[in-house]
């Protein structure tokens, strides 16, 4: 299920980063700090990665 742009928005940060997952590898991490990054993860050789 995809994120919305209205969960985006409404996110609140935590006492650990929380991973909102949209689907296909991408998620939106949410730091302590009110920070919001979008980071993609996939696998490469059976090892998961992530950018």
């Amino acid at each position: 299920m995809a994120l919305t742009a209205l969960e985006v928005k409404n996110s609140k940060p935590a006492d650990k980063p929380i991973k909102l997952f949209d689907g296909g590898g991408l998620y939106l991490l949410v730091q302590p700090n009110g920070a919001k990054y979008w980071r993609p993860k996939y696998r490469f050789a059976g090892k998961e990665k992530m950018l």
